[in-house]
């Protein structure tokens, strides 16, 4: 142990005694300088603080403490407060991410490093370090999906034997969570765990400390960029069961239109996903909704089919009925018309009267046909009635697409969250 009778004394034993020195290599700080064992075991306590989490990039106050007999001293303080230059002149873990794809320590202004050194020996060195950490991930239930995204870390030399990791405090509150800025924009921070574990490598046992943060991603988005419009689209394609059969051009629209926009709804939704090889939960409403929509299309075509051209009546041809002809009321006896006997016994005496006889035969007229204006009766208009097809539509399509909306979001929304390693906190 040294004895300090000032800070710059002190100083000045580091710089000469711990300088690149190798962890079970050097020299405790007492007069005989004896060497530490050889085979010593250090432990080494980790805390976290975490800053930030967005989309696998985590923003962390990762702090170590452990104890180096060497470093112990006697002075007027009890605690001494180093800047990160001092970190390089005296022996550091060798720690690392083992999933992590890209680590930066913050430098501005300067290195955001801490150094503290108790009187005991202890160490405490903080370090702001962005880490980039893969998350593996399984998209069956996108996007009601939950992930324990792992962060794990360890000595990168040293095995077991030589260095052993524990968390600082209990395993529930090791890891700190800032709440204020674990607000992400598509997910919701359930908790985190961690957990402890030896890696055996051709080199030797190392321990990996680990983080499971627990995710859960937010479904709001979604649900106005694709399930609302996916659900609309249906409901529009079952307006068509209600318009008349005869109205082809406003049915055709109807179907056509809906069979494109759930077309343009699947390839967007898919845009946003990882090229993955299986189904998602929102590849299976889509797919459902596009067949829903198809068939009513498919249903307008058969209805079509059936549907009689050639007149819009009461299903029956109207034959067209010709004008009778009406002959003038004489009488054609020996070539020579005479007009009918009339009914009464009162008739006036022509042949006695010769100048009766005359006007009679001046009277002789030839007969003509006399068409009778009587026009036919107009047939009742009467279009095809409803198609049965229609009526069934009608009450099947909007039925069967609200149970499986029903059996669709009871399933996913309560459906335990699959997660990869570890169990979400209770």
């Amino acid at each position: 142990m040294v004895k300090c009778i000032n800070i710059l004394f002190f100083y000045r034993c580091i710089c000469i005694y711990f300088n690149m020195l190798i962890f079970n290599k050097g020299f405790s700080l007492i007069k005989k300088r004896k060497l530490i064992q050889e085979k010593s075991k250090l432990e080494l306590k980790r805390n976290f603080m975490l800053e930030q989490l967005i989309s696998g990039t985590t923003y962390v106050f990762f702090r170590q403490s452990w104890k180096d007999e060497r470093l112990k001293f006697k002075g007027p303080m009890q605690v001494l407060r180093l800047n990160n230059l001092m970190a390089s002149k005296i022996w550091t873990p060798d720690t690392f991410f083992h999933n992590g794809k890209k680590s930066v320590a913050h430098n501005i202004t300067m290195p955001n490093k801490l150094l503290r050194i108790t009187e005991d020996g202890t160490l405490l060195y903080t370090m702001r370090l962005t880490v980039r950490a893969e998350c593996p991930m399984h998209l069956e239930d996108f996007p009601m999906d939950a992930h324990a995204c792992p962060l794990k870390f360890g000595s990168y030399a040293y095995t077991k034997s030589e260095v052993m990791y524990e968390w600082t405090h209990a395993p529930a509150h090791s890891v700190v969570v800032d709440k204020g800025s674990s607000r992400l924009n598509q997910y919701d921070l359930m908790g985190q765990t961690v957990d402890s574990g030896i890696v055996q490598s051709s080199t030797g046992e190392y321990v990996v400390m680990t983080i499971y943060f627990h995710l859960k991603r937010k479904i709001g988005y979604f649900v106005i960029q694709t399930y609302l419009p996916c659900i609309m689209t249906v409901i529009l394609s079952q307006v068509s069961f209600w318009l008349n059969r005869e109205s082809v051009p406003a049915r055709t629209v109807f179907g056509v239109t809906t069979v494109l926009t759930m077309t343009t709804l699947s390839i967007s939704a898919r845009n946003s996903l990882p090229k993955v090889a299986y189904a998602t939960a929102m590849d299976w409403f889509i797919a459902v909704c596009y067949a829903f929509v198809f068939s009513a299309l498919i249903e307008f075509a058969t209805v079509n089919y059936f549907t009689k051209r050639g007149y819009a009546w009461d299903g029956k041809s109207v034959v067209p009925v010709k004008p009778k002809k009406v002959k003038d009321p004489l009488i054609m006896k020996n070539n020579s018309f005479t007009a009918p006997a009339p009914t009464t016994s009162c008739t006036p005496n022509i042949a006695r009267d010769p100048g009766l006889a005359t006007i009679a035969k001046s009277a002789t007229i030839e007969p003509k046909e006399v068409k009778a204006e009587t026009k036919p009766p107009e047939p009742k208009k009467t279009f095809n009635s409803v198609s049965k097809i229609d009526r069934l539509s009608r009450i099947a399509f909007p039925l069967l697409f609200g149970i499986f909306n029903l059996v669709y979001w009871a399933t996913y929304l309560n459906r335990e969250p699959r997660l990869n390693d570890k169990n979400p906190p209770h």
